[in-house]
């Protein structure tokens, strides 16, 4: 079914006119089988009644945009027609799509390093003038820019040399660091990169670079993630927005945020299948010896991340037990059994170490071994509910809508892996 989410209309655009060619543009679109949301601002550019047509597809969120053709225009393709048009005389044209990374001292290597490398070898895969172009903005005046593991990034300009009116970029994306969330810019820094992220398609943070973005104003009643570690401080920072810790990456409207360090790789991913499709994305994970398998609603979280405890230790044995009993009663006080210790004490010293109580370890392992069915085989969700333990398909239901927001059945149609070939490298 086709969604046309809404027609925005360009102040110089007359009723006549736009009626005439939202009429033949619709009629377009659905003659010609597409199955994408589409908004369309009509923008006359000349006496002939020709017409500069922007199409955002992926339901990707835009402004209106009323300069001229050629510039640096912050949608995802112009297509050309007129009133008289036929859907068959409608023809896109490629766009060079602008990236641009906001770094500063103390940044993390990787959180800015994992993105270029997706977007650069995505122009492998796609034609030349469709391509990325990266660009590095500084916060300061250095040229060279330390990284927390001591690398020297070399910034294109700093952020001052940066004209937001005349900067529209398709994405830009603060990095993250060590320190950030403690650090505190000088106040132009915060104001151009709120006007910047106002004039630019998309948006967003790798890390805790949403700090970044919430001391600019940017979080306000907004949905996010970012590094499990910083989730609460970003909580406290910005009351109004809501932090979900338990995510690799979120998508609200053009704002995207990702979790810790290689999240970033795992939303440029899927910013880039939004622009290019799946195959394209896939390509560039191949080439990167990553797997295409994590995705937004996915937890940041595992067992396995918890933290460390000495293999010989009753919490650490506690934990074990769980991961090789998860059909059975694992209940607080079978597990204090196991560590031959009190109810009390178990639940109290747990807690302590784990950082989390029994049982939501115990809750967690289950849902990750629940996942990992999912997402590699076609077993019936009775037997994976009973041989992850939450005994019923209901039950296992209930937990995921609570945790995900998704049942298990559209969690596999998400996030279920392809064939074994597909994470093959490529050439």
């Amino acid at each position: 079914m086709h969604s046309v989410h809404s027609c925005e209309k360009a102040e110089t655009a007359s009723t006549l006119e736009e009626r005439l060619f939202q009429r033949a543009w619709l009629k377009a679109a659905l003659t010609d089988g597409w199955n994408v949301p589409i908004r369309v601002a009509f923008v006359p550019v000349s006496v002939t009644r020709k017409f500069w047509v922007f199409l955002a597809p992926n339901d990707v969120e835009f402004r209106p945009w009323h300069g001229k053709p050629g510039a640096r225009e912050p949608l995802s393709a112009i297509v050309r027609g007129s009133t008289k048009s036929s859907s068959r005389a409608l023809e896109a044209t490629p766009m060079t799509r602008t990236v641009a990374l906001l770094v500063f001292p103390g940044v993390q290597a990787l959180d800015v390093s994992g993105p270029m490398d997706v977007f650069a070898e995505a122009n492998r895969f796609v034609p030349s003038d469709a391509g990325y172009e990266i660009e590095v903005i500084g916060i300061g005046d250095d040229a060279l820019v330390a990284c927390s593991n001591g690398l020297l990034l070399k910034v294109h300009r700093a952020y001052a040399d940066v004209d937001p009116s005349d900067s529209r970029y398709d994405l830009i994306l603060a990095a993250g660091g060590p320190d950030l969330p403690a650090a505190i810019w000088e106040a132009g820094a915060y104001d151009w990169l709120r006007r910047v992220c106002a004039a630019s398609r998309r948006y967003g943070s790798i890390c805790n670079g949403a700090f970044a973005l919430a001391r600019a104003g940017l979080l306000e009643d907004r949905t996010v993630t970012t590094h499990w570690n910083d989730a609460e401080a970003l909580r406290h920072l910005c009351p109004t927005t809501r932090v979900e810790a338990d995510r690799i990456f979120v998508r609200d409207g053009d704002l995207y945020t990702s979790a810790g360090v290689t999240a970033g790789i795992d939303l440029s991913l899927y910013l880039l299948a939004q622009d290019h499709g799946d195959d394209v994305a896939l390509s560039v994970a191949r080439r990167l010896l990553v797997v295409m398998q994590r995705a937004g609603g996915q937890s940041q979280f595992s067992p396995y991340l918890t933290p460390y405890a000495e293999p010989t230790s009753p919490i650490a044995q506690v934990r074990e037990y769980v991961l090789a009993h998860l059909a059975d009663d694992l209940s607080v006080s079978v597990l204090a059994g196991v560590a031959k210790m009190s109810l009390r004490n178990f639940a109290r010293i747990f807690a302590r170490e784990a950082r989390m109580t029994p049982a939501a370890f115990v809750e967690s392992a289950r849902v990750d071994a629940a996942r990992v069915m999912l997402e590699n085989g076609k077993a019936p969700l009775k037997r994976v509910a009973y041989e992850c333990g939450f005994g019923d398909p209901h039950n296992m239901r209930q937990i995921f809508k609570r945790r995900f927001g998704v049942s298990p059945q559209q969690y596999r149609a998400t996030f279920s892996t392809p064939a074994a070939d597909s994470v093959v490298p490529g050439p």
